[in-house]
């Protein structure tokens, strides 16, 4: 069973759960989240983060021991799934040895569920690799776990002496799935032949892929990210027709339409957009800031929903759009980084940890200026009456919003979401862009734009004591941070 709903620790959320013992989420509390996703809201697998915070390596042993009534109805490993994101040493160098640390206690956690299940179980047997920008990349996770990990166990201490595995016991599961996250233009567009590649020399007969949608919309846009992920789905359906290797994607999505726009009342649309995705994100505003009941019922949808053929795709046409958007979008970032990273640091923190680093914030930096994670990018820019989808749009022609329409089933959709929260009145507004917003469809929601209008106003005034209360109230208004 491919897991359809992806429990994710991404921190966009407004309101705490009831679990927490703060308004941060941590440590004990998600590990009662992890409980909580599958037990109530019916998630079938939970993404477990190993990077930017201590590591607990003992999740599997806390949830089997603290809910073993729930785990024995319900098998880890075989009904649900818990799988981990690990740092990247390509990209992450100051935690490349947590990835070892990781790899490392699978085994232990296999002997965990052993002694609680009577039987072999694999609880953990996939890892997320973030940032993957090669073949070898995941090759590496696959073959460190295979010859170092679960290799060593037959080799001696001396040659009259006995294995480890004779010592210590065997080392279970003996392989494990290696999941490449494609997160940055070069990654996406060729995330199907670094994929062919990896396969080529493995008896793998199904494999995940994970397609990042937050990251891609802050380097290059709203439009920018939807074609890639169309035209990354694309190759992978051809991938997987070529070879014979099914493949099962994962799509990153957010509750801001920048990030995503997946929300309970948002189901049928995302599908429809991207009906060759098997596995849809769900990040902490999906979780905590709608009623409990639309919760249950939005994910019960994703999971009855069957996964189909990607849309068909014009390559050329996205890259010409993709290129000429992205290049706007990135030159009027540029001018409203000072606002934006000013807010910024007043975004409400949800989760105690650093944000995954992703492309921009840690190794994109244009002309000297670095900008926020993408969370917190969003928020600032929404908390300025500046909903980022609007941005670019002037970049566009005629012909290129019908072929939008064409091929981005739900662009006007989107935009309708975001328009609600804009401020014409916002001086951080582009004004080429407003002359595209005269033909849009939207009514303003006049109490998002009184808050902005405050926080514009201390920032003008270099007085920025009351602007957190403000932008967790506007957030509120929107159900997502960013």
């Amino acid at each position: 069973m491919i897991p359809k709903c992806m429990s994710t620790q991404h921190p966009d959320n407004v309101n705490s759960p009831f679990f927490s013992s703060s308004n941060e989420i941590g440590g004990e509390d998600e590990i009662a989240e992890a409980y909580y996703v599958f037990s109530h809201l019916g998630c079938d697998e939970q993404m477990w983060d190993c990077e930017g915070k201590e590591v607990d390596n003992y999740v599997v042993k806390k949830l089997l021991t603290r809910y073993g009534e729930f785990f024995n109805q319900k098998k880890l490993g075989e009904d649900l799934r818990l799988t981990l994101r690990v740092p990247n040493p390509t990209v992450e160098k100051a935690e490349a040895k947590i990835l070892l640390e990781t790899l490392e206690s699978i085994p232990r956690s296999f002997d965990v569920a052993k002694l609680f299940y009577g039987e072999d179980i694999a609880p953990v047997f996939e890892i997320i690799l973030p940032m993957t920008g090669s073949a070898r990349c995941i090759d590496r996770i696959y073959r460190y776990y295979s010859d170092f990990v679960i290799g060593k166990q037959n080799k001696s201490f001396k040659d009259d002496d006995i294995t480890i595995a004779e010592w210590i016991g065997e080392f279970k599961p003996t392989k494990i799935n290696a999941i490449p996250l494609f997160e940055d233009r070069e990654g996406m567009l060729n995330a199907h032949e670094i994929t062919r590649k990896y396969l080529s020399d493995k008896d793998i007969h199904q494999q995940r892929i994970f397609l990042a949608r937050s990251d891609p919309a802050m380097n290059y846009g709203l439009i920018g990210a939807v074609l890639m992920n169309k035209l990354a789905l694309y190759n992978f359906n051809l991938l997987s027709e070529d070879t014979g290797v099914d493949i099962y994607p994962i799509i990153g999505v957010g509750s801001a339409p920048f990030r995503g726009n997946l929300k309970p009342q948002n189901i049928e649309n995302l599908t429809t957009e991207y009906p060759s995705v098997h596995t849809f994100t769900i990040q902490s505003s999906f979780k905590y800031d709608h009623p409990t009941s639309e919760v249950i019922k939005g994910i019960e949808k994703l999971k009855s929903i069957k996964t189909s053929r990607p849309h068909e795709v014009d390559p050329e046409k996205f890259l010409e759009i993709i290129d000429k958007y992205g290049q706007e979008f990135q030159k009027q970032i540029l001018e409203l980084a000072p606002p934006i990273n000013s807010i910024a640091k007043h975004t409400p923190n949800r989760r105690k940890r650093k944000l995954h680093i992703g492309l921009f914030g840690y190794s994109r930096n244009i002309d000297g200026i670095s900008l926020p994670r993408a969370i917190s990018f969003t928020c600032a820019l929404y908390s300025l009456g500046l909903p980022p989808e609007v941005l670019a749009l002037n970049a566009l022609d005629g012909d290129d919003f019908a072929f939008l329409d064409e091929y981005y089933l739900n662009f006007r959709n989107d935009l309708k979401d975001a328009l609600q929260y804009l401020n014409l009145d916002s001086p951080f507004l582009p004004e080429p862009i407003k002359e595209r917003l005269k033909s849009m469809d939207y009514v303003t929601n006049e109490e998002h734009k009184e808050i902005t209008d405050q926080i514009i106003d201390l920032f003008r005034k270099d007085n920025v004591d009351a602007v957190p209360e403000l932008i967790l109230r506007a957030a509120n208004l929107r159900k997502f941070v960013g």
